[in-house]
């Protein structure tokens, strides 16, 4: 690609992703459903103006790995822990329902293959966070309590879908599983996760003190972007989604973390002023993702006549709405309105689901058809799940409020 083709085709996708997100916003609908409608308007399922080729998705990955920064730098570490159980149950949930929902309707109510059940099923698994936390932090909601328990479930979600993902290459190759492979990225996910916030601590105290004594303006930005981008590159190198290296890098940061029995601390303004001087790369990048990803989806080549893809469209539709807002329902001692937007906030598939299909595609495992269904299902789950979850919060927060009017109204 020529270099003068790129900068216009990236003029047009930072120009369409505000105007549509700009539309959205103006009729109450998440932003990030505008960013998804200008990347279907502007790729090949509408008007063919971009196709998505290595330079727009290298730039996508860039903005999901700091969107997630940007949500761990954010997150309250205390409150993540504290909700390790909850997250645990919620992911292994959101898992195994969908898994199962999709393997039984692919292999025995449709008789496709073995290996072709099992990658529809594995791609019902996926959860994208990255549209999850951008909705949740557009409604000021990234800091509660759900947030807290969504975070950590879809971070294990995306563990759980990594080694799923290995198991079923190897199987897709060779026929046979090999449980070493997928018990060393395992392993290699778990030792990442113990030494990367170590790690981050002590460069971050680095670049504080060299900040302090630079006369030179911008160093803050440049040298957290690297560290951010370092951690991605040791994430990939170690089996793990590089997300997760964005991700472990905003947790390090974040005025709530700190590591036991170290001698020194983060200083809180050091970390607001990271926090502060990163969100303009961050707005400039993350529109980039999510344009991508209606850039990823081809919509033409669908046969929107044919009743066999939308039974089975329909059927796994349904499938992957049911298991991820039951994971949500598996919560014990926690609200129906608590249980209810967890499990909403699993449903978009987004990225996630788009590399299990493209995988099995590739593979040769699915066939055009079979394709196009799964392409649908990560669709509309994914243009759902926002509206979804904007629609619950904003419900749950009018009757909180109605209930303290009717408080204040007694005193």
């Amino acid at each position: 690609m020529e270099a003068h083709t790129f900068l216009i085709q990236l003029v047009l996708i930072l120009f369409s992703a505000r105007i549509v997100g700009e539309i959205a916003a103006y009729f109450k609908a998440p932003s990030v459903i505008g960013e998804l409608v200008a990347g279907i308007l502007i790729g090949p399922s509408v008007f063919g103006l971009i196709e998505i080729s290595p330079p727009i998705h290298l730039l996508a990955q860039i903005g999901i790995i700091l969107l997630l920064f940007e949500v761990g730098i954010e997150t309250d570490i205390g409150r993540l822990t504290s909700s390790g159980i909850k997250a645990g149950v919620v992911a292994i949930g959101g898992v195994v329902l969908p898994f199962i929902f999709g393997f039984c309707i692919s292999y025995y109510l449709f008789s496709f293959s073995l290996l072709a059940s099992l990658f529809i099923g594995c791609t019902l698994t996926a959860t994208s966070i990255g549209i999850t936390m951008r909705v949740l932090r557009d409604l000021k909601k990234q800091n509660s309590h759900e947030a807290q328990i969504i975070i950590g479930a879809a971070v294990l979600d995306d563990i759980i879908g990594i080694i799923l993902l290995a198991m079923l290459y190897d199987f897709s190759q060779s026929g046979t599983v090999d449980l070493w492979n997928a018990g060393k990225v395992l392993l290699f996910i778990i030792l990442f996760f113990l030494i990367s916030p170590l790690a981050a601590k002590l460069v971050s105290l680095i670049i504080r003190k060299w900040n302090e004594k630079s006369d030179i303006p911008g160093l803050l930005p440049t040298t957290i972007v690297s560290l951010i981008l370092l951690f991605a590159w040791v994430a990939h190198q170690l089996g793990a989604p590089e997300l997760l290296g964005g991700f472990a890098a905003g947790l390090a940061l974040s005025r709530q973390f700190f590591i036991p029995f170290a001698p020194f601390h983060q200083a809180p303004e050091f970390s607001h002023k990271v926090e502060k001087q990163m969100k303009p790369i961050v707005h400039l990048f993350t529109p980039i993702f999510f344009v991508a990803i209606g850039l990823s989806l081809n919509l033409k080549t669908i046969d929107w006549g044919s009743l066999y893809i939308w039974m089975i469209t329909g059927l796994l539709f349904i499938s992957a709405i049911i298991g991820k807002l039951a994971s949500g329902f598996l919560l014990k001692k926690e609200t129906f309105t608590t249980k209810l937007i967890v499990g909403t906030a699993m449903i978009p598939r987004g990225e996630v689901g788009l590399i299990f299909a493209n995988i099995g595609l590739t593979a040769g495992v699915f066939k055009d058809d079979i394709y196009a269904s799964i392409i649908l299902v990560i669709a509309f789950t994914t243009l759902l799940a926002p509206f979804a979850l904007r629609y619950i919060c904003n419900g749950a927060e009018n009757i909180h409020n109605n209930k303290k009017g009717l408080h204040g109204d007694d005193n």
